[in-house]
């Protein structure tokens, strides 16, 4: 029953609805300002008011069961008042208003949902059993426990697990967030959804398709669209005083002149008014039509707001939490330090780059990428060693670029103390590290690091200017990498090494203390972060489409500026709608005075509240073109 209900608020009747509301306009007020009679049997305006009121009414009915006072129920006496003295245009203008704003406060669901389904198509469909009969392909859902899979380069881990056989390369940015790739041998856990970039791996199974890390990321984007209260919109917090106002005003109006005065028939004409000059057109028009323009001024901006309630809750902001891969960074690997050892810079760089041009490693290509305009040398017997890094010969070397276990073992040199002391500073600033090295010893050291996006540092000075109380970094990076890039943009609150439920923790205990927390983040790891907090932001270019589908609202230019600018454009979207909504009250004490002093008749009641609307419409409006500054 509720669903059909409600689905009178869907695109199709809120279409009809506002045709034969215009249609309704254009016989009461255009045509006899052209001195046109057009006489109807029907006002059209009944059709709107069936189709748009039902569900309002049927709000109003559930909130007077439930025993609180909301916004329905003032809007429910309004048009029942409008009805009663006849104004049919004006009951079906408050409620076709008021169903234009639940349209856009209920567009998010799907969303969710479709955000969710796109989670589940991460798991890879089938998984590679091996048995005493070989390998076998079993549905994903029904690998068992301690069961041996087998994962080859370019396939999706489909189980949590620990590596039995073998060595790799895994991109588990998925879940953790993390721009680089991780070295994983035998002992080493990986996690479902992950890549495995290189080496063939026998994984032992350590947790059910039901209890893997995926699941339980899926399990919490749920569970935090489900418990997320429900923000009390502005207008339903005025609601619970206007209401009892409007009806204490009304029957105290009714009982002094009927049964005091005696004057029976102008006491009900006198509390009629009183009802209709509290028609809250205004009131229903205030959020709705400056949310509206707000949305509209974002989108000019690049920014898109997916609902009214999110523009409002963003207003209320103290604490804006910030992944880091792709979010504060570039999420994308370049070549940050060079250090030549005995030979020239661009002679060290020709080499590295000859040999990782035949390498499928992320920071191979991000080496190539770097050295495109080196001029290429000839390489031969290009070699592999997972795990460790790749070698080629050139004119007559062997050249190595790897970690220390390539350089030890494979070129068989050592690794004196002024190179040790070169790695562990760049890796004490979270980069990667190549060393280079032919058989007589150590060439240099080529470092490799996420780049800091140019807008982060003044987007993070300006969110403490907008009067955000901290930054806080979440990221699934190493503590070295994550305190680096925290002190390099001004964010001095950092935890780093987190799972998706980490951040949801963290975000979690933060709200507990009393705080309203915005999560900007990217990356499909973010999904539950973003949507457990009091508002979600996704980097709409560089962020995958579930944390865009999870977030509240989406920055297509990935400039992080952004986040100042909604928050003030929050501020002035606020402000608009107490003023429309006190500026609408203001005008409505005036004619309940007037009303009561019986001033004012029903009909000269329905244009001053009319004329209210008008005011609201046209303060609203201006947000369209403000300046935020």
């Amino acid at each position: 029953m509720e669903e059909k209900i409600f689905k009178l608020n869907s695109v199709p009747f809120l279409w009809v609805s506002g045709l034969f509301l215009l249609a309704s306009f254009v016989f009461e007020y255009v045509c006899p300002f052209f001195s046109v009679e057009i006489a109807v049997a029907v006002n059209p305006a009944w059709v709107s008011l069936v189709i748009s009121g039902i569900p309002l009414a049927y709000l109003a009915v559930i909130s007077i069961l439930e025993r609180k006072i909301t916004s329905p129920i003032l809007i429910t006496i309004a048009m029942i008042a409008a009805v009663c003295i006849g104004d049919i245009f004006a009951a079906g203008e408050i409620a076709f208003i008021m169903a234009i704003g639940e349209f856009l406060e209920d567009k998010t669901v799907e969303k969710a949902k479709k955000g969710i389904e796109m989670l589940l198509n991460l798991v890879p469909a089938q998984g590679r059993v091996i048995g005493l009969d070989g390998e076998t392909m079993v549905d994903a859902k029904n690998i068992p426990e301690k069961a041996i899979i087998r994962v080859l380069p370019g396939e999706s881990f489909p189980a949590d697990g620990v590596i039995v056989v073998g060595n790799t390369t895994v991109d588990q940015s998925i879940m953790t967030g993390e721009s680089l790739p991780v070295d994983k041998t035998v002992g080493d856990e990986v996690f479902t959804g992950t890549i495995n970039r290189f080496g063939a791996v026998d994984v032992e199974v350590s947790k059910s398709f039901a209890n893997s890390s995926l699941q339980k990321m899926i399990q919490l984007v749920e569970a935090a669209d489900n418990q997320k209260a429900p923000t009390q919109r502005i207008v339903d917090k005025w609601a619970g005083y206007l209401v009892p106002a409007a009806c204490v005003i009304a029957v105290v109006t009714y009982g002094a002149f009927a049964f005091v005065l005696g004057r029976t028939d102008d006491a009900l004409t006198r509390a009629v008014t009183i009802l209709v000059v509290f028609c809250p057109c205004a009131l229903a028009l205030a959020t709705p039509t400056s949310i509206m323009a707000a949305i509209g001024q974002a989108t000019r901006n690049g920014v898109l707001i997916k609902s009214g309630e999110a523009l409002e809750q963003m207003g209320t902001v103290t604490t804006v939490c910030f992944d880091k891969t792709g979010t504060i960074t570039q999420g994308k690997l370049t070549v940050s330090d060079i250090f030549p050892m005995g030979m020239e810079e661009d002679s060290l760089m020709a080499l590295v780059s000859a040999v990782e041009r035949r390498s499928e490693h992320p920071i191979g290509k991000a080496i190539v990428d770097y050295t495109r305009a080196y001029p290429q040398c000839p390489v031969s017997d290009f070699l592999l060693t997972v795990g460790q890094g790749v070698q080629a010969d050139i004119d007559g070397q062997t050249i190595f670029c790897g970690n220390e276990r390539l350089i030890t073992n494979g070129a068989n040199c050592a690794i004196d103390d002024t190179v040790t002391t070169t790695i562990s500073a760049l890796r004490e600033q979270g980069k990667a590290v190549i060393i280079v090295a032919n058989t007589q010893g150590v060439l240099g050291v080529v470092g490799l690091s996420d780049t800091i996006k140019d807008t982060s540092k003044m987007a993070i000075a300006a969110l403490k200017a907008a009067g955000i109380e901290k930054p806080v970094l979440l990221t699934g990076d190493n503590e070295k990498s994550a305190m680096f890039m925290g002190d390099k943009v001004g964010i001095s609150d950092i935890y780093p090494s987190l799972l998706p439920e980490g951040k949801v923790s963290v975000i979690q205990d933060l709200m507990e203390q009393g705080k309203s927390v915005c999560m900007v983040g990217d990356g499909v790891n973010d999904a539950p972060a973003l949507k457990t907090a009091s508002v979600g932001i996704a980097m709409g270019t560089m962020g995958s489409d579930i944390a865009i589908d999870a977030a509240d609202i989406a920055i297509m230019g990935d400039d992080l500026s952004k986040i100042a600018y909604i928050k003030k454009l929050s501020n002035a979207t606020i402000f608009s709608i107490k003023f429309n909504i006190t500026l609408s009250m203001v005008i409505n004490f005036c004619a309940i005075i007037l009303s009561v002093m019986g001033v004012l008749t029903p009909a000269s009641g329905a244009l001053v509240h009319n004329a209210g609307s008008v005011l609201v419409v046209l303060n609203a409006a201006r947000l369209y073109d403000k300046k935020i500054v």
